[in-house]
């Protein structure tokens, strides 16, 4: 389960990277919906594919820097592994997000 949520969180932060690169140069993050949002503000997108993109930064906040953290570290103040912090459930709504946001990268 912990590979797959690593996975969906890596695939995830990938695709808004590729959104962003459409405007210029991506530099280093693990939070690629900060920079989503600041371009929506600056309406660096086209107002019939912002709401997409909207989307894209929620899904992007949802599979953000805590859980790559989590997924590749666990909880080191709770003492819980990263195979002990994520079940069944938690894996296929990571996957389903990951999916969502593939699909929306490539419109």
């Amino acid at each position: 389960m912990r590979s797959c949520v690593d996975n969906s969180q890596l695939a995830t932060e990938n695709a808004a990277k590729a959104v962003l690169a459409l405007l210029g140069p991506v530099g280093r993050t693990h939070n690629p919906s900060l920079l989503l949002r600041e371009a929506l503000t600056e309406g660096e997108f086209d107002a019939d594919i912002s709401p997409k993109v909207e989307r894209l930064a929620e899904c992007a906040e949802l599979l953000g820097p805590d859980i790559h953290v989590q997924s590749d570290y666990g909880d080191e103040a709770g003492g819980r592994t990263p195979w002990e912090l994520f079940d069944r459930d938690t894996a296929r709504q990571s996957l389903d997000l990951a999916e969502e946001v593939a699909e929306l990268s490539q419109q």
